[in-house]
């Protein structure tokens, strides 16, 4: 049994990576500059100066990161206001760690407001003792802070903490990080490279919960 279970947010917990991802592409026409193929997935699970940097990489000085990113979060927040889709299993996998007094944080790239506005909307708020979000860190993912910080706040060795991840970044940080980390795959599938760094690759949350209840986590 692991001590404590940190949960990305977007894809992991909630269909909602989808979202950010059709933004880029409308964030980009309200700007008048073209959608580069590739900067849509280099730019998951990731925020600040590594958004930025990834932004830079595809458009150089052309393009100010900022005004893209915040066109993109005012377009994604529009959109999530009345509801968040949850992924499927959330609702058992929480309800089995919470039953068996596993602690619980929510580690996200994205910012904090829009962090509790979907948890609390989702209804899943009272499962989390904490929730440490991009711009508590000097470095997001794929660098390992956000989940380092999450198990401090928690009070857990990184060795004994479970890290559910669907991103490249994220299970590259939770490995960086020295974390059980378990990919549940969303918009991204599982690559050679991410397969080797994962301590595991579950199709859904459910299969999550299985594997804990087997005691193969």
């Amino acid at each position: 049994m692991v001590d404590a279970a940190i949960f990305d947010m977007d894809g992991l917990m909630f269909d909602t990576q989808h979202i950010y991802d059709e933004m880029w592409g409308s964030a980009c026409k309200k700007l008048g500059i073209p959608l580069v193929p590739g900067l849509v997935e280099d730019t998951r699970g990731t925020i600040g100066k590594n958004m930025y940097a990834v932004i830079r990489r595809y458009y150089g000085s052309a393009v100010d990161p900022s005004k893209l990113w915040d066109e993109n979060k005012r377009l994604t927040y529009a959109s999530l206001e009345k509801s968040v889709p949850k992924q499927p299993g959330l609702d058992d996998l929480l309800t089995w760690l919470g039953c068996h007094h596993v602690p619980m944080a929510v580690a996200s790239s994205s910012e904090r407001d829009i962090v509790r506005h979907n948890i609390c909307t989702a209804g899943v708020e009272r499962f989390f003792s904490d929730v440490v979000t991009g711009d508590m860190v000097k470095r997001s993912k794929p660098d390992p802070d956000i989940f380092l910080l999450a198990a401090q706040r928690l009070g857990t060795d990184p060795s004994r903490t479970l890290v559910l991840e669907d991103s490249p970044n994220g299970v590259r940080a939770g490995h960086a990080g020295g974390f059980i980390t378990v990919m549940v795959p969303n918009v991204a599938r599982p690559t050679t490279e991410l397969l080797k760094l994962a301590d595991g690759c579950c199709r859904s949350l459910f299969e999550v919960r299985d594997l804990l209840e087997e005691g193969q986590i």
